[in-house]
């Protein structure tokens, strides 16, 4: 008896499961040659791809980066170190198109979508006739060229021969110097990117508004809320979605503002409508000062980032 136990120590469930396990894991084997084609076809693909967005996006952002902290002195491309980012703070020209971007962005973002707001909740409700063609031409300003509004608005605005002007005189009120003002020159602006810009926060609030559940607005009713009571307490928490992404995307277009002061103001008079985005053009590609550019173009680029998450951040707070 005790010559069986010890010639066979391991109970018998217990090697069973030892070979159980043995057997469910067998030795790994390196991949086959079509293992291996296969591992790479998907990245053969993705190839040109990659090769372009490194060629085109990782390579210029980082070669601005190295050029935000050299200078042209002489012909020659020389290390200055921080000096270009100091420079940006001594530099009252580069503060007057961040004073006029902030004006612009705190009037316009508001102004623009409080009216798409507006506009999606009339073109959603079913009382309106002509729905789809409202629709379509609240939205067609969206797909005309920047260049191609900027110059329609140049002569729409036009002190001697321009529309408005002739319809202001035409009730007996006086000509505005829409685009020689400094004060209406930024409100020609506003009124531009309002125009042109607005269809398209209108079609994201209408989507979002058609996932509304009518149970909602009929529950409302019944608890005998009034027509604005359930404007603010069902329409509006409805949208905070949509009004998240369009006030973060709105804001990024406006911080980043070029086309329109360029082609309307050229930035004047006396500089009331200079942007960020027209001060780095012209120090890149007028003054030639491409290091100082770049370091605009960064500043840009983390005042933009610092907006938006702030945005979102307090956004979401207000959610939940």
């Amino acid at each position: 008896m005790s010559n069986t136990i010890e010639s066979n120590p391991r109970p018998p469930a217990r090697e069973a499961a030892v070979t159980g396990r043995s057997a469910a894991s067998p030795p790994r084997r390196r991949p086959t040659g079509t293992a291996l084609r296969a591992r790479a076809t998907p990245l053969l693909f993705l190839a040109p791809v990659i090769v372009l967005f490194l060629g085109f996006k990782v390579y210029p952002v980082l070669y601005a980066l190295t050029l935000s902290f050299t200078r042209n002195v002489g012909g020659a491309t020389k290390f200055v170190g921080g000096a270009n980012y100091g420079r940006l703070l001594e530099d009252p020209l580069f503060w007057t198109a961040l004073r006029n971007t902030l004006e612009i962005l705190v009037i316009q973002v508001p102004l623009m979508l409080g009216l798409a707001v507006v506009l999606a909740v009339a073109l959603n409700s079913k009382l309106l006739k002509w729905r789809s063609f409202f629709r379509v031409a609240y939205f067609v300003p969206i797909v005309m060229g920047l260049v191609a509004y900027g110059i329609l608005f140049s002569a729409l605005l036009n002190y001697q021969n321009g529309f408005i002007n002739y319809l202001l005189t035409s009730i007996g009120l006086p000509r505005i110097p829409w685009l020689t003002d400094p004060f209406w020159a930024k409100a020609s602006i506003i009124m531009a990117m309002t125009w042109h810009y607005t269809g398209q926060s209108t079609v994201m609030y209408l989507a979002q508004l058609q996932s509304i559940p009518t149970e909602l607005y009929e529950a409302a009713q019944m608890d005998g809320a009034t027509r604005r009571q359930q404007f603010w307490h069902v329409t509006v928490p409805g949208l905070r979605p949509a009004i998240l992404l369009t006030v973060v995307m709105s804001t990024i277009g406006t911080l980043q503002l070029f086309d329109e002061p360029y082609v309307l103001t050229g930035g004047g008079p006396d500089n009331a409508t200079l942007t960020i985005g027209m001060y780095l053009y012209n120090s890149a590609f007028k003054n030639f000062d491409f290091g100082y550019a770049s370091a605009i173009g960064y500043v840009l680029a983390l005042i933009v980032t610092a907006v938006s998450v702030i945005q979102m951040l307090v956004l979401r707070r207000r959610a939940q």
